[in-house]
């Protein structure tokens, strides 16, 4: 009687415990870099304040190297509700209608994170997160990754060694524009298929952070790399809108706070990332790293320059001239 009595306790128990526990919430987040990037490392960082200040009831399922998406699948992916979760880089949202994103691809407009952040932890960049509503997708955060440089086969020491190089970039008119400017050819793939580009010819260079460069093992491939640090390249946090808002409002506060220091997290390692990742570039004697002098610099923002007049209708003259405004960059005096 007694065995009978605990067996029955203990199914009670086990009943109660299961009808009073809230239901997991599961998310999938989605990227195309991998895990040992400062985007990768900050999700996973998302991942473990999630589950830790919500005890459990959040689950943060993260998906790097294009393991559910690529590039051009990721974004209808997250609006149709097959994953929640992604942080695609700025230039991604111009194909999705939202072209003011561009404006983070227009040539040397930022020239540290001092004035980058400005405009991402500023007022707009909460005004260009707002623009992705309507589109069914509620933006929580920017995440750095870095600025980029140029690499290639032959060495690039101004901006006439670009001239007829297949270039491949991002899917942003800007960034076509900024490789015409000197007279390079864009090529528009995904992130996935750019080492095999670069290994097989189909390409012959390209521009990336170099914590991008290296995890991807682009130097086993490129034999040059100059630090131009010519362009920058972030991230949008952004969740499907819709399964944001019926979150419970306790459950979204503590995922807010996540993010809040996950995207303090990512900010503060990007450039730790890419000083270590050069070092690795350096160290495997595979790609000749070269710093361009201040005079050649400038040979590239002067070639540069041009794309900000021709490109100032594509994002709107006025965002333009209220991030001149804040960061202090006047491309007609170069």
């Amino acid at each position: 009687m007694n065995n009978v009595s605990a067996l029955c306790g203990a199914l009670l128990l086990s009943l109660s415990l299961s009808i009073s526990a809230e239901p997991l919430v599961v998310i999938k987040f989605s990227h195309v870099v991998a895990s040992s990037t400062p985007k990768g490392k900050a999700a996973e960082f998302f991942a473990k304040r999630a589950d830790e200040l919500t005890k459990g009831k959040v689950k943060v399922e993260v998906y790097p190297n294009s393991a559910l998406y690529k590039d051009k699948e990721e974004m209808e992916a997250l609006q149709m509700g097959s994953v929640q979760m992604l942080a695609p880089s700025l230039a991604k949202f111009g194909p999705l209608g939202v072209k003011e994103f561009e404006a983070f691809d227009f040539p040397f407009i930022f020239d540290d994170t001092a004035d980058l952040h400005k405009i991402t932890q500023g007022q707009i960049g909460a005004g260009l997160l707002a623009k992705l509503e309507p589109k069914g997708i509620k933006g929580l955060s920017f995440w750095d990754n870095g600025f980029k440089s140029f690499s290639a086969n032959t060495p690039i020491k101004s901006p006439a060694d670009l001239k007829a190089k297949k270039m491949r970039i991002q899917s942003s008119k800007v960034l076509d524009e900024e490789m015409r400017s000197v007279g390079a050819l864009p090529q528009v793939m995904a992130f996935s298929e750019v080492y095999q580009a670069l290994s097989t010819g189909v390409v012959d260079g390209t521009e990336n952070p170099i914590s991008n460069f290296y995890t991807q093992k682009m130097h086993e491939v490129q034999k040059h790399l100059t630090l131009t640090n010519h362009g920058y390249l972030g991230y949008a946090v952004i969740v499907n809108k819709k399964f944001w808002d019926e979150l419970p409002a306790d459950i979204r506060s503590k995922l807010e706070q996540a993010m809040k220091e996950a995207t303090i997290y990512a900010n503060k390692i990007a450039q730790e990332e890419n000083d270590n990742a050069l070092a690795e570039v350096r160290k495997s004697g595979k790609t000749e790293v070269y710093t361009p002098t201040k005079e050649e610099r400038m040979a590239f923002k002067k070639a540069m320059a041009p794309v900000h007049s021709k490109m100032a209708d594509r994002v709107g003259a006025d965002l333009l001239n209220s991030i001149y405004k804040e960061t202090g960059f006047d491309p007609s005096k170069l």
